[in-house]
């Protein structure tokens, strides 16, 4: 059985990055709701709580019952999760004169205290709360200090229980792994075997068990967690295993045939789908963004229907369901608040049961996997790509002219990433087409024609991103080959916006 780190959330927007931290430490855990703990779960190592948007004497506060966790599992409070232990043991939680929010540093701490093995004097930390613990109770005993929080962590005596004010998990906290290792691994006493062979070896014991001789079929995109997903299950069921990959009309240049030997070279029974007509005529004189994804959505899982009702005997959908989709598809109350399924409507559609074999991996985990797995590098690191595809990298309408200049212009840009070495420096990137036209000349020759954006953004999570700052020589270069080789455009800018407030994808 795989011993395991339990993470209640609270509603932080840093449980993830909890959980990303600990999977780092090649341990297995598990994000759950502040109120679902898995009682009689004889895995569980220990808990860590996480911070929360609420304070902890707000009415609407989420409260959780910790009397069958403590003493039973060690257990770490985060932020929140820390002033909810002081709070709730008669300890004193009040508003700051200011929000702490940003770096500090721990001017003292318990350099005995097993939590803060390793870490350096002086240590950087990074806090983000409005309140902090002013009091905590007789039997608490502090155990760092920062230059801004007279009770930065304590430990309550004689218990394995802590609480730190600050954040361990972010980047800026110069110790946060040590102090997360301290926790895990001595601690709460973690082997550290979470591991990509490990995932493979029990991933694929546990397909074949689940499906049984049972046939299954998987849309793929090209991207990297649907690709996966089809090595795993190849691994698991073989030739009882279909794909059907759709080329909407919308995918990058010559990507429907270069993917399709991809998988031909993985060894992969793929069933290749050319519906670009069928998307580019439902998609005449549509503008509206929202309504083109629906068109595309819609008319993806039409078509992929049709194609799998010709398979005979198919009881499973399987899907690139990952970590981060589920956690997002349930609020911490454990209402659905949104569908994360790949391709939403197929399983109600065609009435199958859902395989889901990655839905506890984070991205990163994905793509260590894929390694482990032997999958060529290039579909590893693939960078995201939209589900509609070039269909919302073209503001306005769609045409099949429209779709031919994004795509040239846009492979010019790609392969030039490549080229300069920059392509994995990027986390996504990707071509505007513009619904502008602008004044040009070439030769002797008055232009009017349209104008592209590039767009390269640096991420770890794409929940925030940075535009990413290339050599002025490499823009430069691809400028010019842009306006020079594609017929129709003119003019090329840079996209210097970051998420929030824009978007990566301007539709």
């Amino acid at each position: 059985m795989q011993e395991k780190i339990i993470i209640l959330d609270f509603g932080s927007q840093t449980t993830q990055l909890i959980g990303r931290r600990v999977r780092e430490l090649d341990t297995y855990c598990e994000i759950v709701p502040y109120n679902k703990f898995p009682y009689g779960d004889e895995t569980v190592k220990g808990v860590i709580l996480s911070g929360s948007p609420f304070s902890v004497y707000d009415e609407k506060a989420f409260k959780a019952d910790l009397s069958q966790i403590r003493g039973k599992y060690p257990l770490l409070g985060i932020c929140y999760g820390a002033q909810f232990i002081a709070y709730t043991n008669g300890g004193k939680v009040e508003p700051a004169n200011t929000r702490e929010y940003g770096r500090a540093h721990l001017t003292s701490f318990c350099q005995d205290n097993v939590l803060f093995k390793g870490v350096k004097e002086n240590s950087q930390v990074w806090m983000s709360h409005g309140d902090t613990i002013t009091a905590i109770p007789d039997n608490f005993k502090t155990i760092a200090s920062t230059d801004k929080v007279a009770i930065g962590a304590y430990q309550i005596q004689d218990e394995q229980v802590w609480g730190v004010q600050f954040h361990p998990e972010v980047y800026h906290t110069e110790d946060g792994t040590q102090i997360l290792k301290n926790f895990v691994v001595d601690i709460c006493g973690c082997k550290q075997d979470w591991s990509p062979a490990s995932f493979i070896e029990s991933t694929v014991a546990e397909l074949k068990e689940q499906l049984g001789n049972d046939k299954v079929v998987l849309a793929l995109s090209g991207g990297v967690d649907s690709s996966v997903v089809a090595v795993l299950l190849n691994k698991a069921i073989g030739k009882n295993l279909t794909c059907v990959f759709v080329d909407h009309g919308l995918l990058r240049k010559n990507e429907f045939s270069n993917v399709l030997k991809d998988y031909e070279c993985l060894g992969l029974n793929v069933i290749g789908v050319n519906a670009s007509e069928r998307f580019y005529k439902e998609l005449i004189g549509v503008a509206d963004p929202e309504k083109k994804r629906k068109i595309i959505g819609k008319g993806f899982i039409d078509v992929f229907d049709e194609e799998a009702h010709k398979l005979a005997d198919v009881k499973w959908l399987a899907q690139g369901t990952i970590y981060p989709d589920i956690i997002e598809s349930l609020s911490i109350t454990g209402t659905v608040i949104k569908s994360h399924h790949n391709v939403g409507g197929l399983p109600e559609k065609m009435n199958l049961k859902l395989c889901e074999p990655l839905r506890l991996l984070f991205k990163d985990e994905v793509r260590r996997v894929g390694r482990e797995l032997g999958m060529p590098e290039h579909l590893i690191t693939r960078h995201p790509f939209p589900g509609p595809g070039l269909g919302v990298r073209i503001l306005g309408d769609i045409t099949p002219d429209k779709v031919r200049i994004l795509q040239d212009a846009d492979d010019i840009f790609i392969q030039g990433l490549r080229d300069w070495g920059l392509y994995d420096k990027v986390w996504q990137a990707g071509v505007i087409l513009l619904p502008v036209q602008s004044v040009g000349v070439m030769g002797d020759e008055r232009t009017y024609e349209n104008a592209v954006a590039l767009r390269a953004v640096t991420s770890t999570d794409a929940m925030t991103a940075d535009w990413a700052h290339l050599p002025y020589e490499f823009l430069g270069k691809i400028s010019n080959d842009i306006i020079n080789k594609v017929k129709g455009v003119n003019r090329v800018t840079y996209d210097i916006s970051s998420k929030p407030p824009a978007t990566i994808e301007w539709e």
